[in-house]
């Protein structure tokens, strides 16, 4: 392990985590080459080993037909060798291919396996939980979407009525009376034991695949505006910045965009709105103000200069979110409701007065003292995201993105997410989003990339694919 990596440990979360984020660090796992078939030999084993302590003397496993069907048969198999074990699976189509693997590995074992299919399947089974000393709630864990429907409402009524002690695989299954859980790297519910499967470091304390998993999908029947309106505030000296971070909030799912400048460039996908002059100046504030509180997120500062950050200031408090980038970040800083701010390193630098040290520890620590109330995305080779609590690191992305522009895209893609995320989540989402799109253009065009091309490879990036855990 290098030592870069062993400072990072730091930097771990530790507590509870939902089940949407365990399923992000799982994918950000398999990204990073740790199979879920790995994760599932690990948790299944881990679930024998607490289930031994127990000393009982016949056991039986309550499977349902995904992964964490599939941790009750990994468990299964360790405990036939020397624990009476009748295992019994809920046999309906789609099944998780881990769980059919681990089907087939546990029917080369000596011990029976039951399945059921509907509520009659299950007539045998309260005589085997009476004669048993310890019982194994594998049925549905982080993976249950709902209440539990028939026949696994009777299965789960048989547990609890036959009074045998129940360990739940992760979280127990909704309704089942369980007297302990266990817990697969970290706890999703209060009163787990906790059992470490071998999870890289890196899988949680870098951003991966998994983060865009975070993203709600949106309903057939969304409506316009559901995806997000956005207003961008800047241009006067720098044109084209605003509609760089416009185009990037599209592309990234936000329903209606609004560029509110002193210079009209003819995008037809954005609303322009006409502020007169060169430049933002006071006599546009009771305007801005107006369009703020019709927005969902405030992109600001893209192609401002220097000479309008009273008007920022002005107008922050009315934005019930916002992004701060590139000439709205400066002192005093402005205040949103929510605020996410993303500069780079010598915008950091007036920012706090501080410049971010080369280690990427340090940076870590350095980015999260500052974010208290806010969030904080520090762009450069490895991104650095806080919000004061949770830090994260993003190292997607290429050299060629260093051409003007390619941060203006990063602001809009952040606002679009941020309609919809929390500003960390929204902040490491596009991070990871950008950097790859980033990577994408470069590999289709080669050199001499424009922020324009980049706009282009996020909705690819970003709803276009997905990561098999299976």
């Amino acid at each position: 392990m290098t030592r870069l990596r062993r400072g990072l440990y730091e930097f771990l979360e530790t507590g509870m985590i939902t089940p949407a984020g365990m399923k992000a660090v799982e994918i950000n796992a398999i990204s990073l080459g740790y199979s879920a078939g790995q994760m599932m030999e690990s948790a299944g084993r881990a679930l024998a080993d607490f289930a031994r302590k127990q000393a009982p003397e016949k056991v039986v496993v309550l499977c349902g037909k995904g992964n964490n069907g599939g941790d009750g048969m990994v468990a299964a198999r360790y405990l036939a060798l020397d624990t009476d074990v009748d295992t019994w699976y809920y046999d309906q189509q789609p099944v998780s291919p881990g769980v059919e693997r681990q089907r087939r590995l546990l029917g080369y074992c000596d011990t029976p396996v039951s399945r059921f299919r509907c509520r009659n399947d299950l007539d045998p089974l309260p005589e085997c939980l009476r004669d048993s000393d310890l019982v194994i709630d594998a049925l549905l864990g982080t993976g249950g979407d709902g209440p539990p429907r028939e026949p696994l409402d009777t299965c789960i009524a048989m547990a609890n009525e036959s009074g045998t002690p129940i360990i739940s695989a992760d979280l127990p299954t909704p309704g089942i009376q369980a007297r302990w859980i266990v817990a697969f790297h970290r706890p999703k519910t209060s009163g787990s034991e906790v059992a470490d499967i071998g999870i890289p470091v890196e899988a949680e304390v870098f951003t991966g695949p998994g983060e865009v998993t975070l993203l709600p999908r949106r309903g057939p029947a969304a409506h316009k505006g559901e995806g997000g309106r956005i207003l961008v505030i800047g241009g006067g000296p720098y044109q084209g910045a605003p509609y760089l971070a416009g185009l990037g909030a599209l592309r990234a799912g936000a329903d209606i965009v609004k560029i509110a400048s002193p210079v009209f460039e003819p995008v037809p996908d954005l609303i322009y709105e006409r502020l007169n002059g060169t430049v933002i100046n006071g006599d546009h504030i009771a305007r801005l103000i107006e369009l703020a509180c019709h927005s969902d997120v405030v992109v600001c500062g893209n192609g401002l200069g220097d000479a309008s950050h009273d008007v920022v200031c002005a107008v922050a408090p009315h934005c019930k979110k916002a992004v701060f980038d590139a000439d709205a970040i400066r002192q005093p800083l402005p205040i949103a409701g929510e605020s996410i701010f993303t500069p780079h390193a010598a915008e950091f630098t007036r920012m706090t007065g501080k410049v971010a040290p080369a280690d990427l520890a340090g940076r870590g620590r350095m980015v999260q003292s500052a974010a208290a109330g806010s969030t904080i995305l520090l762009k450069g080779a490895i991104d650095v995201i806080s919000d004061g609590t949770r830090v994260k690191f993003n190292r997607t992305g290429t050299p060629a993105m260093t051409v003007g522009g390619t941060g203006d895209v990063l602001a809009g893609v952040t606002a679009a997410l941020f309609c919809h995320l929390q500003g960390f989540d929204a902040a490491t989402v596009a991070a990871y989003v950008n950097g790859m799109a980033g990577s994408a253009a470069e590999k289709a065009i080669g050199g001499g990339l424009l922020a324009s091309d980049l706009v282009n490879y996020i909705p690819r990036e970003l709803f276009g694919k997905g990561v098999s855990n299976g």
